[in-house]
């Protein structure tokens, strides 16, 4: 159970997917309920015609026009759940998706496991309301308390939800696709589609363009660099979101790409020479290993689950979240020093290795099969009936 899902391009949509794929590939059921967008934007034509999938009707969140708000009704989701007849129900979202799953598993007595992907609490801060941060963890809380299980990709949010009493918190999620996100699939075409030249260091961002990653200190950082760098270096940014229009008035050198697809987002990481990453709200920041399986080395905020994959001088560079002027520095000194960029390129692929999905999967269905009472094997089988599990799906 989702509220956010595919076309949307985030972490959580990427860790949903993943599950379910998992899941499928290995034998047992996943079905999906989620988001229901525009026709033609999603896998489903809007409509949700697959067996396994339930779009539910959605708005777009005015302040945020990409993302929904969805309106499950709890008869047709449950009318849609009792036909999969699921063993366990996964809410990956606190939404009202993921409140829908919530109360079909807690009536339906089910296992239920639960998913902390998002920084809630500090969200309220950089939107201008701290007074609401007690009120966001009283809800949080509230919400993942019945869990079995409550998915976190980093160990300092696991440990924050452990202290407010969440005590079933355990870290998963923060695996990333080697194969699919390798050096492998640089593209000297997108290279200079991009930079303009063979020799010219391309410096990315990839992520939501929204208040809380920390845009203000990205466009400071990148206006300085510029100014020193010059033509050496081209300013790319992958991604969109309500802050778009202030990084065009702000940062009008920087090419701004928007949304893309899988395939075009590895060749673009692939084709890339270092990613910039100044938010300070990542419970583990998936951008960050899907750079670093791409082989580029990662100027990244000091801050939530970044400095649990970004080792400074290892496979990147810390930075203090505000300091826009030690992020510029940063960035010039990988850009002017291809030896020292090569090198942490190389230990930031080391670093995804570690990292790789499979041994996460195979840990995802112990756990499941752990929950119902079956031994979950993982290898590749025929369709049983013991692990019905209802996957939730979102937007990565």
């Amino acid at each position: 159970m989702s509220d956010t899902y595919i076309p949307q391009v985030n972490g959580v949509t990427t860790v949903v997917h993943r599950i379910a794929q998992a899941l499928r590939a290995a034998g047992h059921g996943a079905a999906v309920v989620a988001p229901r967008y525009p026709r033609g934007a999603d896998d489903s034509g809007g409509g949700g015609e697959r067996d396994d999938e339930l779009r539910v009707f959605s708005l777009p969140f005015p302040p945020y026009p990409s993302l929904r708000l969805s309106f499950p009704l709890d008869r047709h989701v449950a009318r849609f759940l009792d036909g999969f007849t699921p063993d366990l129900v996964h809410a990956a979202t606190e939404g009202p998706i993921g409140v829908a799953g919530r109360r079909y598993a807690h009536g339906r007595g089910l296992p239920f496991v639960t998913s902390y992907h998002t920084d809630f609490p500090q969200y309220a801060r950089d939107y201008g309301l701290p007074w609401l941060t007690p009120l966001v963890w009283r809800w949080l809380v509230r919400f993942h308390r019945p869990a079995r299980l409550i998915h976190t990709p980093g160990v300092v949010v696991r440990d924050e939800l452990v202290r407010r009493g969440l005590r079933n918190s355990v870290v998963w999620g923060r695996g990333v696709d080697t194969a699919h996100f390798h050096p492998g699939k640089r593209d000297s075409g997108w290279r200079r589609w991009l930079g303009g030249g063979d020799d010219t260091v391309i410096v990315l961002h990839v992520g939501r363009l929204a208040a809380e990653k920390n845009l203000r200190v990205l466009g400071q950082a990148y206006t300085q660099a510029h100014r020193f760098l010059g033509p050496r270096a081209a300013f790319v940014i992958a991604g969109d979101g309500p802050k778009a229009d202030y990084l065009t008035a702000h940062v009008p050198f920087v090419r701004q790409l928007g949304f893309l697809d899988r395939d075009s987002l590895a060749a673009l990481y692939a084709s890339a020479d270092l990613c910039v990453l100044p938010s300070r709200t990542e419970t583990c920041g998936l951008v960050a290993l899907e750079a670093m399986a791409s082989g580029l080395p990662v100027i990244a905020a000091n801050a939530g689950g970044l400095r649990e994959s970004v080792l400074s001088d290892v496979n990147g560079i810390l930075v203090r979240s505000d300091d826009a002027r030690g992020f510029s520095q940063a960035i010039i000194a990988l850009a002017s020093d291809a030896t020292r960029r090569r090198a942490l390129g190389a230990g930031a692929r080391q670093t995804a290795e570690r990292r790789d999905v499979k041994s996460e999967n195979e840990e995802l269905l112990r756990q499941y099969g752990a929950l119902v009472g079956v031994a979950a094997d993982p290898r590749p089988a025929p369709p049983v009936p013991a692990l019905q599990t209802e996957g939730a799906l979102t937007r990565c």
